[in-house]
């Protein structure tokens, strides 16, 4: 799968969809769909990819000489650049715009410094740049790598699942993995040997046997058959929604397994990044699109899921004025989001 800017809980919530692999493959395929669409109205892609890119030069941009117009290779940090194989220093160009950025659309050289871009035995691929393009890097602390992981192993164990997603981008040390699968795991965790659950709604309180690696606020839970969501902590007890992601309320007894997807299928080395070892403890973070980004992706993965189910059927007027009705709304959120986050055509060459 490509990058999502929605994980498939995001939009699941909004659905409660059964946890079924049937389900799980229509809302994975809204969500690839919807992510590629949101790319093409906004012209630009958003997640953090270290890569080496290059640029012809002299070329039709050289109005300004020391000016490079990135265009759809948006810059978040630069590594290394050089020109005509001649290395060019941190301390000789400037990323811009400085004040908006990133992503910067553009390296503007020093007028104060000799550095200049040209120089190589061809214009083809004359300049050279290595770093994290994209739109930016904002991320999140989201847990803990709970057991060593060589190179090569694709199962992550982490602490906690909350905030983790299908789809999700984490990163671990300098390497990226994205987020293809989740599973229980049995957390060591049991409800209190004095406590037990009723098979109703309206008991939603559960008292765990031990503190140490209980589940956290939004984290599902499984006991027996019974899937949950934890919607608060207060020491021992959590406060729990029954019969979450289409499960069936039951009753469970005391001293009952607890288990949380905190196995994640991942993707090694995403995004230009090299697969490395891990150790129990190293911090996991996870890279958050922008908000409306998000928002737009989920919106188009329900449209498309909705009118899949109804066959594309959902329509007004009839004979040559009959058109899709996709909802004034989500039309209204495209273009707040393409106002916001759309990157806009260069009005001057130079």
């Amino acid at each position: 799968m490509g990058v999502w800017y929605a994980t498939r809980e995001d939009v699941k919530a909004e659905l409660d969809f059964k946890e079924t692999a049937r389900s799980n493959g229509r809302i994975d395929r809204a969500l690839e769909s919807a992510s590629r669409s949101v790319e093409g109205l906004l012209h630009r892609r958003f997640y953090p990819q270290t890569a080496t890119r290059y640029w012809d030069w002299p070329n039709e941009q050289t109005a300004r000489p020391w000016r490079l117009w990135l265009d759809d290779s948006e810059l978040i940090s630069v590594t290394s650049l050089s020109s005509g194989g001649t290395a060019i220093a941190a301390s000789s160009y400037n990323l811009e715009p400085n004040r908006s950025g990133p992503p910067y659309s553009r390296i503007e050289l020093k007028l104060s410094t000799t550095a200049a871009f040209g120089g190589g035995s061809t214009h083809q691929r004359d300049i050279t740049v290595t770093g994290l393009f994209g739109y930016r890097n904002d991320e999140t602390y989201v847990a803990d790598v709970d057991e060593a992981m060589t190179a090569s192993e694709t199962d992550l164990d982490v602490t906690s699942s909350a905030g983790i997603g299908v789809g999700s981008v984490l990163r671990v040390g300098s390497e990226r993995l994205l987020v293809t699968g989740k599973t229980m795991k049995d957390t060591g965790v049991n409800i209190d040997g004095a406590d037990s659950l009723t098979a109703s709604a309206a008991d939603v309180s559960i008292t765990v046997s031990t503190l140490t690696a209980a589940p956290a606020v939004d984290e599902v839970i499984l006991i027996d058959s019974e899937r949950m969501l934890v919607v608060d902590v207060a020491g021992s007890v959590l406060t729990v929604k029954r019969a979450w992601d289409g499960s069936v309320l039951a009753a469970h007894a005391a001293n009952a397994d607890i288990y949380t997807p905190r196995t994640l299928t991942v993707t090694r080395g995403a995004l230009g990044t090299t697969a490395a070892a891990m150790s129990a403890g190293d911090d996991v973070y996870r890279w958050d699109p922008p908000g409306p980004v998000r928002e737009l992706t989920v919106a188009e993965a329900l449209t498309s899921l909705l009118q899949g189910q109804s066959g594309y059927a959902r329509v007004v007027g009839s004979g040559e004025a009959q058109r899709e009705a996709s909802g004034r709304g989500l039309r209204d959120l495209r273009e707040s989001v393409y106002t916001s986050h759309g990157r806009k055509a260069r009005t001057r060459a130079v």
